[in-house]
């Protein structure tokens, strides 16, 4: 068996409902699957003296969970005052207009197909509830509409599908852009080495606590990816297939078509710097 202490990012062990930090509670919604692993990680955020609470990913169109979110903050005497999104996938949005219903709450999204209410999310806001405060951090490349949230007290970092708590994420091409994917995991990397980030409160898998060693690692892999697939193509490898089977081969074939979308991406990638 692996040391999680040894794994990328230092994943937490156990259960992975509950407390993460002292102002995040996780709720893992009961969708789980190859390309959401346990289940999409639903967030309640709130100053522990607080009687509000902001909910980050409602996840799913599934009542149950959506209700229980609600009875978490509610047991914990806390009101949702305010939801907000990572990004658009179903996996983490799909039931926000329901969760909105539930909790009488606008839902804040970069996207404004994805808003419900006056205000949206951008680049530098930063979001205030009950005290607690998350700033809005831009992490285009998964999807073009990703965002991260820095959560200064906690020394931490919600992450969405940016960075995940195990394995690697998909750069959802034509909508995801590796460009922009390498910018944001910078961006990241400065938030741990300037700003004293440590966690990793991702939208699928465990806690991260090596947040830098995180980011670090996905942008080594990253690197590695790309020198594969170019290697790939000069090798003869031409159609984004015919990479994810070379390059992909000890990867579950179930992967294989979100894989597709990053080889794209990539190709995309060293076109436009004139690799190939």
């Amino acid at each position: 068996m692996t040391d999680a202490t040894a794994l990328p990012g230092r994943p937490r062990g156990g259960v992975l409902s509950g407390p993460a930090t002292a102002r995040a509670v996780n709720v893992l919604a009961p969708n789980p699957s190859v390309m959401t692993l346990d289940g999409t990680n639903t967030w309640i955020l709130s100053e522990p003296d607080s009687g509000l609470a902001v909910v980050v990913d409602p996840g799913p169109l599934d009542d149950g969970h959506l209700r229980h979110v609600v009875s978490t903050a509610e047991q914990a005497g806390k009101r949702v005052a305010l939801t907000l999104l990572t990004h658009g996938h179903p996996d983490h949005a799909e039931g926000a207009a329901r969760f909105a219903e539930l909790t009488g709450t606008k839902v804040r999204a970069l996207d404004p197909a994805l808003r419900l209410g006056d205000e949206g999310l951008a680049a530098g806001d930063v979001v205030t509830v009950g005290g607690l405060e998350l700033r809005v951090v831009p992490a285009p490349g998964h999807t073009a509409d990703s965002l991260c949230f820095h959560l200064p007290a906690d020394q931490a970092v919600l992450t969405g599908d940016t960075v995940l708590g195990r394995g690697t994420t998909v750069v959802a091409h034509p909508d995801g852009r590796l460009g922009d994917y390498l910018d944001t995991l910078r961006r990241l990397r400065s938030l741990t080495v300037d700003d004293g980030v440590h966690t990793v409160l991702p939208g699928h898998g465990p806690v991260l606590d090596d947040a830098q060693g995180a980011v670090e690692y996905y942008l080594a892999h990253r690197a590695h990816r790309l020198a594969q697939v170019e290697t790939a193509v000069e090798n003869g490898h031409r159609t984004p297939s015919e990479v994810v089977a070379h390059v992909y081969a000890d990867v579950d074939r179930a992967l294989w078509p979100a894989a597709e979308l990053s080889v794209r991406a990539q190709l995309e990638y060293l076109k436009e710097h004139g690799i190939l």
